[in-house]
Parts: C-alpha cells; sequence; structure tokens
C-alpha cells in the first residue's frame, strides 16, 4: 500500500468514525498535509482517490467536502470496462442470477396488486414482440420486465442494480437469433413468473426465476 492509499484510508476511517454527513466540511489539503505530517503531494493524491469514489468533494477556495457516495453510480461507470469478453458476461449473468434470485421474495412481499398487474401486462407484450420478430422491442420489453421487478423490492439499492444489468441484456440480446421453441419458452417463462407474484407464490416465483435463468447460466463459457 502506498502512503497515498495508506491516507486515504485513514481519512475515510475518519470520517466514518466523526460520522461527518453529507456536505460538511472537512479541512483543505494544506491542512490535510500539515496535520497528517505528509507532503502535498501525498495529500493532493489520498484525496483525488477519495473524490473518485464520491465520498469527496474539492472546492476552490473552500476546502474539502464530505459526500455521500453512490455505490450504484460507482459499478455503473466501472463495469462498462470490464465485462468486454464471453466469461465477464457469463459473470454478469450470474450477478443478475443472485440479484433477481433476491429479490423474488421481496417483491412478493412489497409489491403493490397495480405493479403486479403491470408485470403480467409486460409478460403480454413481450410474448406479442417475440411472435412479432421484434428483437429490438424483445430487448426493451425484458428490461421493463427486470426493472419493474427490482423496484417492487421497495429498495433503492436493489431496484439501482437494473441500471448495471442493462449491459448484460444488451451483450444478450445482441445474436438474438428467431427460434419458434426459444421463443416460446421465453414467453411461458415470463409470463409464469409473473403470474406466480401476482399470486404472492413465493416457491413457483423462485422456480420460475431458475428456470429463466438456466440458459444464461448454462452457456458460459469455459474457463
Amino acid at each position: 500500500m502506498t502512503q497515498s492509499d495508506e491516507l486515504a484510508e485513514r481519512i475515510r476511517a475518519r470520517i466514518q468514525a466523526d460520522r461527518l454527513m453529507d456536505g460538511a466540511f472537512f479541512m483543505t489539503e494544506a491542512d490535510l498535509a500539515e496535520e497528517y505530517g505528509v507532503s502535498r503531494t501525498v495529500a493532493r493524491e489520498a484525496v483525488s482517490r477519495l473524490v473518485a469514489i464520491g465520498l469527496l468533494e474539492a472546492r476552490k477556495r473552500l476546502g474539502l467536502i464530505v459526500r455521500r457516495p453512490d455505490p450504484l453510480r460507482l459499478l455503473q461507470l466501472g463495469l462498462p470496462s470490464l465485462f468486454d469478453s464471453d466469461q465477464d458476461i457469463a459473470e454478469l449473468a450470474m450477478l443478475r442470477y443472485v440479484v433477481e434470485m433476491g429479490a423474488v421474495d421481496l417483491a412478493i412481499r412489497n409489491g403493490s396488486d397495480e405493479q403486479c398487474q403491470q408485470l403480467c401486462d409486460l409478460a403480454g407484450e413481450m410474448a406479442g414482440a417475440i411472435r412479432s420478430e421484434r428483437p429490438e422491442q424483445i430487448s426493451e420489453l425484458d428490461i421493463a420486465f427486470h426493472t419493474l421487478l427490482l423496484q417492487m423490492t421497495s429498495s433503492h439499492l436493489i431496484a439501482g442494480m437494473q441500471r448495471v444489468l442493462v449491459n448484460f441484456f444488451d451483450s444478450a440480446y445482441q445474436d438474438y437469433q428467431s427460434d419458434v421453441a426459444t421463443g416460446e419458452r421465453m414467453i411461458w417463462e415470463h409470463q409464469e413468473l409473473a403470474a406466480a407474484i401476482r399470486d404472492r407464490d413465493s416457491n413457483r416465483a423462485r422456480t420460475m426465476m431458475q428456470m429463466q435463468s438456466r440458459f444464461w447460466l448454462e452457456n458460459k463459457p469455459n474457463n
């Protein structure tokens, strides 16, 4: 660990220990260098690391302001550069599976009757798009379906994960090929999943989520 890394960690720990809230004044870079006994260069590098993750904001003629990092934004910015191979896409598919399997029970518990009906309606629209062979619309409806599913958890963090997982959907539908059997399977799985959530049937919903994810998980490339 470099001196800058060590200082960045000490600053982060101090902000947490002092329970400094979003918008609170921390100190200037000059004060930071003097208090921790480091050079201005080391202080600047440490601050840059914390600014990059959204924990600090540097204001001219004012100093350093504490900010509340957005973990979803960090994932959204970082993942596109990491997921550019078949193996990377497979990892993203597994991330999607874990997030959505965990979301099923929360969606059933917290989702409104109106949201449940919207989920069924989206499954119906997706069936029409698949049978009419409109790949772009299929992708859009699938994203809308799973976005709503995560929103039904009533968790801002879980719902926001869909912004990260859109990369997976984009990659998945790039090579979409019209196939009657595959299309009918997708229709049935989405409609059954929506119906299970509408009926507040956790066991059936989890089973359908497993079936829906099977294709992506089983078709991951070998290491």
